[in-house]
């Protein structure tokens, strides 16, 4: 992946890890507003997972990079992102866009930092979806929803 200098978020923590990995995806938006992504339709996407905290674990991560791949790489890659269950369940009213995918990584990424015992935490998902569009979901500061 090419070097990129992505914006950084405002923390108070000790370590910062960020995690670039990319991963090819393909979605639809059900919506009349979504012109032709209303139609099935594929990406590579590149995202970088900012995570914070103050601890490192026993074993000295903050959090294994391996782990962060894991929980996404191997979850939406050579997917269509509309059959995952964060998108297809009949009371969500969330398409896969970039904003909503960029904030169910965030959500993905917290529900396991949560689990472990120094608690670190998710601070930025950047997620690129064509080389001239990008988000970036901030969770406030204290939640992630």
């Amino acid at each position: 992946m090419l070097q990129q200098i992505y914006p950084t978020p405002n923390h108070d923590y000790v370590y910062e890890l960020n995690k670039d990995m990319q991963f090819a995806a393909a979605h639809y938006i059900p919506h009349e507003d979504a012109g032709s992504c209303q139609k099935v339709h594929g990406h590579t996407y590149f995202a970088n997972i900012t995570i914070g905290g103050d601890k490192l674990d026993e074993s000295g991560f903050l959090i294994n990079f391996q782990h962060i791949k894991k929980l996404i790489h191997k979850r939406f890659d050579h997917t269509v992102l509309n059959e995952d269950s964060r998108f297809s369940d009949q009371e969500s009213d969330q398409y896969p866009t970039t904003e909503v995918v960029a904030k169910t990584i965030c959500e993905i990424i917290q529900e396991h930092l949560d689990t472990l015992e120094h608690r670190p935490q998710c601070l930025q998902v950047f997620l690129r979806e064509t080389p001239t569009s990008y988000v970036i979901y901030r969770p406030k500061k204290g939640r992630v929803s």
